[in-house]
């Protein structure tokens, strides 16, 4: 006969035993200060700013464009994040991008990172150490500086 430890019951809740205490913990990385990961408002403070950087240069050279918008804002991430590890953004908010072994993300990486970002989609998909699928597809992470 099959009793409830059998099929087990949803007042339990789920298993957590294997499941991090803070995001960026099975990376290896600290739960807060520098190294640690970037959280969501330092995140979309950086993407604000660096968005609103774009949107204002769009309107003065491009008269707004939306297309053009977007690709000022790609070619800052592409530029800053391939060389510097950051953008203004970025800057601004106290975070960096780099590799998981903790080196600097490198040009490819702000490409990729650039163009996936663009689709938002990557974005915002994302996993328990906060990581969206356009780090996890360049083996990066955004941490706090």
């Amino acid at each position: 006969m099959v009793d409830r430890k059998d099929l087990g019951s949803w007042l339990t809740g789920p298993d957590t035993s294997g499941i991090s205490k803070y995001p960026g913990e099975r990376l290896g990385l600290p739960e807060s200060g520098s190294g640690s990961i970037a959280r969501a408002g330092r995140r979309i403070a950086a993407i604000m700013v660096d968005w609103g950087i774009a949107l204002l240069i769009s309107n003065f050279a491009f008269g707004g464009d939306a297309w053009a918008t977007l690709a000022v804002f790609a070619a800052e991430q592409m530029l800053l994040v391939g060389t510097l590890g950051y953008s203004i953004g970025h800057r601004l908010a106290g975070i960096h991008v780099v590799r998981l072994g903790g080196g600097p993300a490198g040009p490819l990486a702000g490409v990729v990172r650039a163009l996936l970002l663009c689709l938002v989609i990557p974005a915002v998909i994302f996993d328990p150490d906060h990581r969206g699928l356009h780090d996890k597809a360049m083996n990066t992470v955004l941490v706090r500086r």
